[in-house]
């Protein structure tokens, strides 16, 4: 394992194929453009799986700098926007994976498997990581270079006071409930 992989998963919690995935992604990246110091950098993911570590990690994409745009199409699509370059690459994983038992996947999940089959499922994710790690760019990725707006760069709002619960919150995430405006939590609480 190479040691940018390693300090990926320390930052992760554990190997993975999810967490190759995006290690894979922005090994690619990475060729062509620069980690992101602040803002540089934009990643749109469309997904929530363990390979968004990765990226957060090796790309210095967070929430927490408003440069990692999340959207729920639980997609393997990755397409990072380069300010200083004006350019977007849309990074789409290939149906290249080997296809698990759901019925096994589920059980998995639940905890509920029986020593063989949690040691079969341990050699296919790590057949699966290992096929990842390997693989060359274009066997798993189709790459475009896309024509995407510049996202919008991180703002600060101000901080209100809930009218039910006494929170301060973001003043943009406000809801009008019962004439008072209120946190999105009470808002579902006075409405729902």
């Amino acid at each position: 394992m190479e040691d940018d992989f390693k300090k990926a998963a320390e930052f992760h919690g554990h190997v993975c194929p999810g967490l190759a995935i995006g290690y894979r992604v922005a090994k690619y990246v990475k060729n062509f453009y620069d980690k992101s110091e602040d803002e540089e950098l934009v990643a749109i993911v469309e997904n929530n799986s363990c390979s968004v570590d990765a990226i957060q990690y090796m790309l210095s994409c967070t929430f927490g700098k408003g440069n990692l745009i999340f959207r729920d199409y639980g997609k393997h699509v990755y397409t990072v926007y380069s300010r200083n370059k004006n350019k977007a690459l849309r990074i789409y994983l290939k149906d290249v994976l080997p296809k698990t038992d759901p019925e096994m996947t589920k059980k998995f999940i639940a905890g509920e498997l029986t020593g063989e089959e949690r040691e079969q499922v341990i050699k296919s994710r790590e057949k699966s990581m290992n096929y990842i790690l390997d693989a060359s760019d274009d066997e798993l990725f189709k790459v475009e270079e896309v024509d995407i707006p510049e996202p919008p760069k991180a703002r600060i709002y101000p901080s209100i006071e809930c009218q039910s619960c006494g929170e301060t919150f973001m003043e943009i995430k406000g809801r009008t409930a019962k004439g008072m405006t209120v946190c999105k939590d009470c808002f579902e609480k006075l409405v729902g």
